[in-house]
């Protein structure tokens, strides 16, 4: 298994401090640099460059709204990262915004299924990286004989899935797959969805590894350390894109109790504190340095890639780096 460490925007850093950060990631020992990319603030590809120039690390995007964007676009952003790269950089998208029917209307997107959308972006990337001349008659996607006029270095193309519609069809067509907040046992259950898509197209299994984000929140205060990770945990588990996914994991009494607390007027940092610490600890970390290493170890289980994503109490750099050398690679792997 492979450890990577995951910065963001979300930490409220400029972009130069998470520049040196990601040359610490490589005195420490991390194997890749990751980040998110969203609708609109910073350019993840840019990013990606500035970081592997600063690091020498691989460099990845998990993911971006792949809706917002043409895939030959997207395409030709993803090889020209790649190609400065030498080979180094990991695409992966997701289906936002097509999730709901208000974040359509609000970028002009059609009314198409995110497994449509994800399916048809799997397919027309991976040509186009390859090289190919790609048609696809699709419902998101239109493309007559396209071709990027280039062939860049291996460029994989990663899909974020939950689901097991998805997690089939990423065993189909992706040549990774990027579950998220996944416990050890549901990244298991994941695997037998992606297995059973690889099988059905006549993959080797195992040549579609699983990367995913484990959140940690490394501080020794540990009740600040808490309620910044139960505080991404249950804005995540809300959302109607991952509450089943949640549901799965036992999360269903706590989520209604804390939408019943809402509605009844309650604080919602009191209803984070009552938060159940066992289900807190299914897909995270908060507390101490010392305790980190074994904690992520035994949440990176199943995992062909487990990427440290850093969430802090303090919102400073030295908070990040404090995470860094808790969780470097090697004391991971010693615990």
């Amino acid at each position: 298994m492979e450890i990577g460490i995951g910065l963001d925007p979300m930490l409220g850093l400029p972009p130069d401090e998470l520049r040196g950060l990601a040359r610490d990631a490589a005195d420490h020992g991390f194997a890749s640099v990751w980040t998110p990319a969203g609708a609109t603030g910073f350019d993840a590809f840019h990013t990606c460059v500035r970081w592997f120039e600063t690091s020498g690390l691989p460099t990845g995007i998990s993911v971006i709204p792949a809706g917002n964007w043409s895939a030959v676009t997207l395409a030709a952003q993803a090889a020209t990262v790649s190609t400065i790269t030498r080979g180094t950089f990991t695409l992966g998208i997701g289906a936002n915004p097509l999730y709901e029917p208000h974040a359509r209307e609000m970028f002009g997107l059609p009314n198409v299924t995110p497994l449509t959308a994800l399916r048809e972006y799997a397919i027309a990337l991976r040509g186009l990286l390859g090289g190919e001349s790609v048609t696809l008659e699709g419902k998101m996607i239109t493309l007559r004989g396209v071709s990027l006029g280039i062939k860049p270095p291996p460029t994989p193309v990663f899909v974020a899935a939950l689901g097991p519609k998805t997690l089939q069809m990423a065993g189909r067509h992706a040549d990774g797959v990027l579950p998220n907040w996944a416990s050890p046992e549901q990244v298991a259950w994941c695997r037998e969805r992606i297995a059973e898509g690889a099988r059905a197209a006549g993959r080797d299994p195992s040549a579609v590894p699983i990367t995913q984000y484990i959140r940690v929140c490394v501080d020794e205060d540990v009740p600040a350390a808490r309620r910044a990770l139960s505080r991404q945990v249950v804005n995540y588990a809300l959302l109607p894109t991952y509450r089943a996914h949640f549901e799965r994991m036992g999360f269903a009494d706590a989520l209604v109790a804390y939408e019943t607390g809402r509605a009844d007027g309650a604080d919602a940092n009191d209803l984070l504190d009552r938060f159940p610490d066992e289900l807190i600890r299914k897909v995270g970390y908060f507390g101490g340095a010392a305790e980190a290493p074994a904690a992520f170890k035994r949440l990176a289980t199943g995992l062909d890639t487990a990427v440290v994503r850093v969430i802090t109490a303090r919102k400073t750099a030295e908070a990040v780096r404090e995470t860094m050398r808790a969780l470097a690679p090697e004391r991971v792997r010693a615990a």
